[in-house]
């Protein structure tokens, strides 16, 4: 049985004329004969009958065609979900991200793809490039909005979304905050609000101590939302590190003041990452980019 006898069985039963029905379809009438005959072949049952104003269903083809209307609407349905997913309008992404950039950029990207493809669904996973990298080349992941490394990770592909500058901040009542300079040996003693501590900002801050001949970093408060670090260093004594907009952002509201710390000042480069090689699916092109857009429109308010 082929699908397209059926199509074509359809189209005579919804015409009861052979003639019509072939003009229809852009056939000539001897070819949809054949295209009858051999369903009928197959069914082993007459499905139409001749009459003098063209053709009527048998009982066995108004059996037959009670079965081709869901099949047609099943058919639609599958050439419509065919053509969302090569669009990019529906389908699953696999997504990584570092913690700041879930925490700023994904929720607004993620509006965006949901705006733009209803139908698409996404699963997320946070953590430092040390989790990210290896997801993306076992192909756990689809994607991941990543650090920008010197030189690029082996067998993955980067494209360029944002730079960030990191800078100390502290509540505005912290003592550090009333100070013109302060210099690295003025934070020896202070704790700190990190998101991982075994990701890119902690190792470069342990570095920086160690550098300098300070003892590590004392980690007071470890991971969670961006804005539970916020929260929690603007009623407390604690430091953190953040891109200076989001610290910025966060200043009347949290009362958070950034601290002039000119060895503290980092400048990371974020992208978004792929298996070089691997099968991008047009879900993930249209979201890398929404996250050019997204990451173009927040550095321009920074």
């Amino acid at each position: 049985m082929e699908l397209r006898d059926i199509e074509y069985f359809a189209v005579v039963a919804e015409h009861g004329h052979l003639g019509r029905a072939a003009e229809a379809l852009g056939l000539s009438t001897p070819a949809l004969s054949k295209s009858l005959r051999r369903l009928e072949k197959v069914m082993q049952a007459k499905l139409v009958a001749r009459t003098p104003k063209g053709v009527e269903l048998t009982a066995e083809g108004s059996a037959l065609l009670a079965h081709v209307r869901p099949l047609r609407l099943s058919l639609h349905d599958i050439a419509r979900q065919i053509a969302d997913l090569s669009e990019g309008r529906s389908g699953h992404l696999r997504l990584g991200s570092l913690p700041g950039a879930a925490d700023y950029l994904l929720p607004t990207a993620f509006g965006a793809l949901l705006r733009d493809a209803p139908s698409a669904t996404v699963s997320v996973t946070v953590g430092a490039d040390q989790v990210l990298v290896p997801a993306l080349r076992n192909g756990q992941l689809d994607l991941s909005v990543m650090n920008l490394a010197t030189p690029p990770y082996e067998g993955i592909i980067h494209e360029h979304l944002y730079k960030d500058e990191f800078v100390v901040y502290a509540s505005a009542d912290h003592r550090l905050a009333k100070l013109q300079r302060v210099v690295i040996a003025d934070l020896a003693r202070e704790g700190w609000a990190l998101p991982t501590l075994d990701g890119t900002v902690f190792k470069w801050l342990h570095r920086v101590f160690e550098d300098n001949g300070l003892a590590p970093p004392r980690v007071i408060l470890v991971g969670g939302p961006m804005q539970i670090r916020l929260q929690g260093i603007g009623s407390s004594q604690l430091l953190g590190i953040a891109p200076r907009r989001v610290v910025r952002e966060g200043a009347s509201r949290l009362r958070l003041t950034e601290v002039p710390v000119k060895e503290l000042v980092w400048t990371r480069e974020v992208g978004v990452g792929y298996r070089k090689g691997a099968y991008v699916a047009p879900v993930a092109r249209r979201f890398i980019e929404i996250l050019k857009t997204t990451a173009k429109e927040i550095t321009a308010d920074k």
